[in-house]
């Protein structure tokens, strides 16, 4: 899903998008759902079929959110326009599971580039940088 979502914001290539579907399902040949998402290639209907599909009472929040962060933390790296980072991230934050949107670190997304409206470019990057860290990793 982290993948899905990062592909459908052109927050990484598709070549790494593949290569993590492909990744995932040599390890889970057997599994419906990787299959039909390799055979998908509209970006759209990819996160939709997952939000279809995905059973969210055992859907690890935890695990994707660290995985999420870890992703997130590396585009924040490579793209010094806050702007158009945080641009990305309210964007990403609508694309969320509406079960996940008003949980944190998730919901950081949301409103950490408030502080941009009156020119405090250091408080958004303060409060997106307490996202990133959210799991101490």
């Amino acid at each position: 899903m982290v993948f899905a979502l990062l592909l459908y914001e052109e927050m990484i290539s598709e070549d790494q998008y593949w290569k993590k579907l492909d990744t995932l399902f040599l390890a889970h040949p057997d599994s419906e759902d990787l299959l039909y998402l390799e055979s998908e290639t509209d970006r759209g209907s990819a996160i939709h079929y997952l939000r279809m599909h995905m059973d969210f009472n055992v859907f690890d929040c935890v695990h994707f959110g660290r995985v999420l962060m870890a992703r997130i933390k590396e585009y924040y790296k490579n793209h010094s326009d806050l702007k158009s980072f945080s641009e990305k991230m309210y964007s990403l934050w609508r694309e969320l599971p509406d079960n996940m949107r008003d949980k944190e670190p998730f919901f950081t997304l949301c409103y950490a580039d408030d502080p941009l409206s009156y020119k405090d470019e250091k408080q958004s990057r303060n409060i997106y940088e307490n996202m990133m860290g959210y799991y101490g990793d």
